[in-house]
């Protein structure tokens, strides 16, 4: 009987066995120190791998910052020299159109005039006299005199030398182009109202010269700087409608769209 009672109880034997084993072996894991334990070194092991990622990941987003910081900085440095350049260009190319306008209406008053040739620049605070030619070289020479100041940016000078010359030759072929430099040297002066009233004379009373677009032109630009808007306006669209196709219809055009909206 007690081989057939061994048989019976052999399973059971081993069950309770493994379960011992089990149990050792849970026992034997529980009671292991935290520095050996596989998963709190895995945890320690990511945990530390977090905090370099972590790390990385903000020394290179200060980094990037740092880098745009240093492009912005150097893009405002860029621009604020460009700026600089263009007032530059600005005031010089103005200078550079008023010595072109001067030279060229002096060229255009010699031809005019049969080749006469105008006197050297005046460079005193008042008019010399007007010597050594004939008395009909006289008008001329003062036009020369005043257009010589004007070029040398002396303009007190040629105001008074062009206000001289047509206080004494009203009727003179060159009258109209020396209305037109008197409003131009008020004008560069910042003398709004006295320019307005020199360029706005030269369409009245000369509106077939050379000059008129120009001088029209310039009544608009001096209402601006008045800040006469709606003056302003009408004259330079008279600009673009009577002479159309020219450089000073496409100078008033750009001078309109300056104007402020809604403005009077």
């Amino acid at each position: 009987m007690a081989p057939r009672n061994a048989r019976q109880h052999g399973p059971v034997l081993r069950l309770a066995a493994l379960g011992c084993i089990a149990s050792l072996t849970l026992v034997g894991c529980a009671t292991l120190p935290p520095e050996e334990d596989p998963v709190q070194i895995r945890l320690n092991d990511l945990d530390t791998r977090l905090a370099k990622i972590e790390r990385v990941v903000t020394n290179q987003s200060l980094l990037e910052l740092s880098q745009r910081i240093d492009a912005l900085q150097a893009e405002v440095r860029s621009l604020r020299g460009q700026a600089e350049e263009l007032d530059n260009g600005t005031e010089a190319a103005r200078k550079q159109q008023r010595d072109l306008y001067a030279d060229l209406d002096k060229r255009l008053a010699a031809l005019e005039s049969g080749g006469v040739a105008t006197a050297p620049a005046a460079t005193g605070a008042a008019l010399p006299p007007a010597t050594g030619g004939s008395a009909g070289d006289a008008p001329q020479l003062a036009y020369g005199r005043a257009f010589d100041a004007l070029k040398a940016a002396n303009y007190p000078l040629a105001i008074a030398g062009f206000r001289s010359f047509l206080g004494t030759h009203p009727r003179h072929e060159l009258a109209d182009n020396a209305q037109y430099w008197l409003g131009e040297a008020y004008y560069v002066t910042r003398d709004y109202d006295n320019a307005l009233a020199a360029f706005a004379r030269v369409g009245s009373e000369w509106p077939d010269s050379s000059k008129a677009a120009d001088a029209l032109l310039k009544v608009g630009y001096s209402q601006f700087e008045l800040k006469r808007y709606r003056e302003a306006r009408e004259s330079l669209t008279a600009v673009g409608t009577r002479f159309a196709g020219t450089d000073a219809a496409r100078l008033a055009a750009e001078r309109l769209r300056r104007i402020p909206e809604g403005s009077r």
